[in-house]
């Protein structure tokens, strides 16, 4: 009887070890599982590296339009004709691009006869009736007898999206369509080389994936002067006054910005949002003691020491915490009675005109000198009125270097409009687009594409929903904005190129991405060994224990059979 007990209290405890063990694998370990794991979000990963290998088409549509007098009847009869001019562009092995001009030539309406009758207003009538939409251009093929241009110049580049192209003499009247389109072709290219996208622009967009080489030190060089791509920039104008015993200024700021500056940020409006502020800074010193050069009378600050000024001031400058815009700060110097006047000498040793210079991608500093007020008898201090024509015109050409407008050369025989007052030509406008749009997919692409691999090497970054939705937005947004580069949609394509920067910048700075704030898998043994080892021994021990007790059980009934 008591060995009948002991088998029935002994299947017992099997019964018990089983089903404690049975628990804790069945239940236990998938429940901690569970509750411990990552939560990592689905991003898309397969497009992400589609993504990495970045090539991307620039379309632009291009009318050429023939004048009276440029076309025989007979050439006539062939309009219009259109071609497509394609030029590849190989950056490197993950990045190409493909230049594509769809050019279309026809004849001149009869409108467009009479304003090219109109010297002083070809450029707004013809704007006007062409309907050049942006990122497309207009180029009008005049007779060699025109007058319109000047004798040495054959192509006039206007304010707007067209532009004037003298047929060459050298242009027989017996020659067929195809013959004058092929001479006028080469011209063609050096107008849309101008006018449109270029190597040089695309290059310089495309830095951070470009190593740097002797054929493009110099894209790389106007690149690294203009301000990277941003959502938005904050601009700051500082009046320096280090001694307000010699001089109280008056500067009318508010006038000059909304004269000279304001009407150049409404035309980029487009690219970015601006902000505007203004201060004013006694006391504030350069930092460099200037030299006197006796043969002048006047004071100088060398190119070698101006990189010496920035730092000294900058500390004075304050800067607005609350923002992560990049912020250009333009400063105007009116140097005290004792180191007046005070000029900038460049590597030459040679007056700077403007007596100004600019650093890249932090802003520009000019020297206001007002001598010429400081009588025998001078009463300090001396009332000053600043002439913001002056100062404002310096500023804003250092204005459109750091936003990365670039005034090229242009070539022999071409004559380019002067600015207008809104400080940038609608053809300006359109390279700055080609070349931001083009900057802010290659930007996002490296950042979603290097966010991924991040998050791939480290399974212990936590992925929320709302990375993984900053992600897909990014990556949908960039396959719009190349799809819209593909069509030709110039303002769309920049669109979506700002939306697909923003969303990808979003992403990799994520506070919840730091993956020191989750337990590695070694804390995580250190935490969890403690407290579930005690219990799994004895659960342990008992299986083992119940596995030897069976073996035995076989090992006997083979002993009683044999």
């Amino acid at each position: 009887h008591k060995a009948k007990v002991r088998a029935i209290s002994r299947r017992r405890g099997q019964i018990a070890a089983l089903s404690i063990a049975a628990v804790v694998i069945i239940v236990g370990v998938p429940l901690w599982w569970r509750t411990t794991e990552t939560y990592r979000a689905w991003l898309p990963v397969s497009q992400i590296n589609a993504l990495s290998n970045l090539q991307l088409q620039l379309s632009a549509d291009v009318e050429v339009v023939f004048a009276r007098g440029t076309v025989t009847p007979e050439q006539q009869k062939k309009v219009p004709v259109t071609q497509t001019w394609d030029e590849k562009h190989a950056v490197n092995e993950d990045t190409s691009l493909n230049y594509r001009y769809e050019v279309k030539y026809r004849t001149a309406t009869v409108m467009e006869e009479d304003a090219l009758n109109q010297p002083t207003a070809a450029d707004l009538s013809l704007h006007t009736l062409s309907e050049s939409w942006c990122g497309s251009l207009g180029v009008y093929v005049i007779p060699e007898s025109s007058s319109l241009l000047p004798e040495d110049v054959d192509v006039y580049i206007g304010q707007r999206r067209t532009a004037l192209l003298r047929i060459g003499s050298q242009v027989k009247v017996g020659r067929t369509l195809e013959q004058l389109l092929t001479h006028l072709k080469p011209r063609l290219k050096q107008v849309l080389q101008v006018m449109s996208f270029s190597r040089t622009d695309i290059t310089a967009a495309l830095s951070d994936r470009v190593r740097v080489s002797p054929g493009n030190q110099e894209s790389i060089a106007d690149s690294m002067r203009a301000f990277k791509s941003s959502p938005g920039y904050e601009i700051t104008f500082s009046l320096l006054n280090p001694d307000p015993k010699s001089h109280r200024l008056h500067w009318d700021i508010e006038g000059g910005v909304e004269t000279y500056i304001q009407p150049l940020l409404t035309k980029l409006a487009p690219l970015a949002n601006f902000s505007i502020d203004s201060q004013i800074l006694y006391y504030a010193m350069l930092g460099v003691n200037p030299r006197f050069d006796s043969s002048s009378s006047a004071y100088t600050l060398n190119a070698d020491s101006l990189a010496h000024v920035i730092n000294p001031v900058e500390a004075r400058l304050g800067s607005n915490a609350a923002s992560s815009n990049p912020v250009l700060n333009f400063l105007l110097y009116v140097p005290d009675a004792q180191h007046s006047p005070l000029h900038i000498h460049n590597y030459n040793k040679q007056e700077v005109p403007t007596n100004a210079f600019h650093s890249p991608r932090w802003g520009g500093i000019m020297i206001y000198n007002v001598d010429d007020l400081y009588g025998p008898e001078v009463t300090f201090p001396v009332d000053i009125d600043i002439s913001m024509a002056r100062v404002m015109g310096v500023f804003l050409a250092q204005l459109r270097l750091l936003l990365g407008v670039q005034s090229s050369t242009p070539p022999p025989g071409f004559m380019v409009a002067p600015c207008s007052s809104a400080g940038l030509a609608d053809w300006e406008l359109d390279r700055l687009m080609w070349s931001r749009s083009v900057e802010n997919i290659a930007t996002a692409t490296t950042t979603i594409t290097s966010l991924a691999q991040l998050l791939d090497q480290i399974g212990n970054i936590v992925i929320n929903d709302n990375i993984a939705e900053q992600v897909s937005s990014a990556v949908t947004s960039l396959q719009l904005a190349v799809a819209e580069l593909e069509a030709g949609n110039l303002g769309f394509a920049l669109q979506y190129s700002k939306e697909a920067f923003s969303a990808s910048e979003r992403a990799f700075f994520d506070p919840s991405l730091l993956h020191l704030l989750y337990f590695p898998d070694d804390q995580k043994f250190a935490i969890y060994i403690p407290l579930f080892l005690p219990m799994c021994v004895p659960i342990l021990l008992s299986l083992l224990k119940i596995l030897t007790e069976l073996r035995q059980r076989r090992r006997d009934k083979k002993a009683k059979n044999a």
